[in-house]
Formats: structure tokens, sequence, C-alpha cells
């Protein structure tokens, strides 16, 4: 059994449990030359802050790092949180990006601040910054064409590639942003699901053709835990649902334990966690294939973007060649 809707990958440039940041960007580097030779169509990696397992906060750099290493895939953010940065930083890293590796790097475009409060006050001096989403989209998209928004401004690197952009968003604004601009919209099911059909049906229904897209696109984002077994694929996705209530909840101001967050399960925040994670295709290959494909008709996507939430590093990669032996045969000698 295959998948035939198109695949790329969301890498959140993970820190395993016992390895160091360098050890973490490295196994990014590692799937990303796996996945070229399986056959994903693209890798995006986000922009988190502040948090210690999560090694892509400066997101163009690691976009270059990892294309430095690669030859062929397409790289880009998943995304950039713009009300962060100034558009013509944007535009002139990944100008430079796509300078250096030509056809091969596009720029997805968040709104969310990608941090906790505290945080957001370090990165943001301005507070009013997301209010100009989109006229910053605009901005940072003129600044790549060859048609500078702001008069005597211009991005170099940066003007005349038009690297592709992608509004990414987990509610209808991201999706009419992306209609009224003619960009690709990315909605990130794996994580925040319940706007996922609204957003997609606002977007398709107020689409207006660009000169990058002359058609809607969606791409719908969807965790995999594939395993060998049904058995070992259960035991996975409990772990990385107990983890999840770890990270996102205390007692008294320490984490929890496995057996308080397994009790926790059953309480409002517990289901809060459950329901944030189910879009979620876990099982043996042709399970994980047969509930993508049905996720892709519910979330009436052209692409999905899948991520790997597993917390060991070993059953990561597993997951991800097992599923890409769904995708299309690994070339002779791939490992």
């Amino acid at each position: 059994m295959s998948l035939l809707i198109p695949l790329s990958i969301a890498d959140l440039a993970s820190v395993a449990h016992g390895e160091s940041i360098r050890e973490g960007l490295d196994a990014s580097v590692t799937l990303a030359q796996r996945a070229e030779r399986w056959g994903f169509r693209r890798i995006w990696y986000a922009e988190h802050h502040a948090v210690p397992s999560i090694a892509s906060s400066a997101t163009s750099v690691v976009v270059g790092h990892v294309a430095a290493h690669t030859e062929r895939i397409t790289l880009g953010a998943g995304g950039v949180m713009l009300p962060n940065h100034s558009p013509l930083v944007i535009a002139e890293q990944f100008g430079t990006l796509a300078t250096l590796f030509p056809g091969r790097i596009e720029l997805g475009l968040g709104r969310a601040p990608g941090g906790d409060p505290r945080t957001i006050a370090a990165l943001r001096r301005d507070e009013s910054a997301a209010d100009r989403f989109p006229q910053d989209v605009v901005e940072l998209r003129a600044f790549l064409s060859d048609e500078s928004a702001v008069p005597g401004v211009e991005a170099y690197p940066g003007k005349g590639t038009n690297v592709p952009l992608t509004i990414l968003g987990s509610s209808p604004y991201g999706a009419k942003v992306a209609a009224a601009l003619g960009l690709p919209y990315a909605f990130a099911s794996h994580f925040a699901p319940d706007a996922l059909e609204q957003a997609v049906a606002v977007y398709r229904r107020e689409f207006r053709p660009s000169a990058q897209l002359a058609t809607p696109h969606v791409l719908a984002a969807v965790n995999v835990i594939a395993a060998d077994t049904a058995e070992e694929a259960a035991e996975l996705a409990d772990a990385v649902l107990i983890d999840r209530v770890k990270r996102s909840l205390t007692r008294k101001g320490r984490p929890l334990t496995d057996d308080e967050a397994r009790a926790a399960l059953d309480t409002t925040q517990g289901r809060q966690v459950r329901a944030a994670t189910r879009c979620t295709a876990s099982g043996t290959p042709d399970v994980v294939v047969r509930r993508l494909e049905e996720f892709a008709t519910l979330a009436d996507a052209d692409e999905l973007i899948v991520a790997f939430p597993l917390l060991d590093r070993p059953r990561w990669f597993r997951s991800a060649e097992l599923l890409a032996e769904q995708l299309r045969p690994a070339p002779a000698g791939a490992r």
C-alpha cells in the first residue's frame, strides 16, 4: 500500500533526553539526508524560543546548515514568526539562503510569538507588531521581488530571489491573510486542530490568485507514530501523550511524575492536551497510511506535513523510515 498525497516533514530540531544541542542538530541533518533519498518533498524548521529541547530558534541558520549537508530537498521555515523580526532582515536572511542554494529555499510565516510571555517581551520591543502581520508579509514579499515597498530601501541579498512564501496558522485569521495575498496556507493541526475545517473552507472560498499561486494550496500538519508492530506503536503513542501532559502541567511548581501525568489525563487540562494531539496517525505503516489518507480528505489538503513526536532517537528515525517505505522505495544502498 502506498501513499499518493505528497508528504513533507516538520522537524522541531528536537534535542532528545541525554543529547547535547549539537547532537540534536546532527540528528536533524541525518534525517534530512535520509528524507532526501526517501522522496519527501520538503522539510520545515519552526522558530521556537527559550525551549531547552528545541534547537531551531535561529531558524535561518538551521536551514542553511542543513542545506549545506544535503543536495536536493527543499528546505524552509515552518515558520518564521514574522512579528519578532523586521521584514527587511528576514528578506536578507532568506535571500542569502536562496542565493546560496537556488531553487531549494522557501519561507513559511507565522504570527504566533514562539515563546512564553517573558520571552515575547524580550523578543518584541513593539507590542503591536502582531497587528501589522498582513502588512509585514506584503513588505517582505516586495523586498524579495523586484519592487520594494519601502522607497529607497532594497534587500541585498534578497531582491529578485522571489523566495516562495506560505502563511501558517491555526485559525481563520491566517486563512484570510493567505487567501487575500494568494499564498499557500499551512494549518497547524498537529497541535491546534480545532479550527481546521473552518479555516480551510475560508481559505478556499476567499482565495485570490497571485503571481506566486494560481489556485489554492493547503498543507495540513499531522503527527505520525509508525512502528513495526501495533503493540509498539501503542506504547510509543502513550509515552508521547504522557510527555505532553508533563510538559503542559505542573503540581505545586514541580514537574509531574508519570503516574501523576496519567492521572491528569482525566482532568479538564489533561483532556485538552489529548484533544490538541488528536490529529495523529499511529500504528503499523499500513494503518498509518490509511489514517493519513483519511486525514487528508477531512482536511481537504493538497499536501501533508508530518511531525514525528517520538522521544527516543532510534525510534524517531525508524518512524520516518517506515513511513518513507510507503511513500516510495528507497534507492539501492540507502540506509
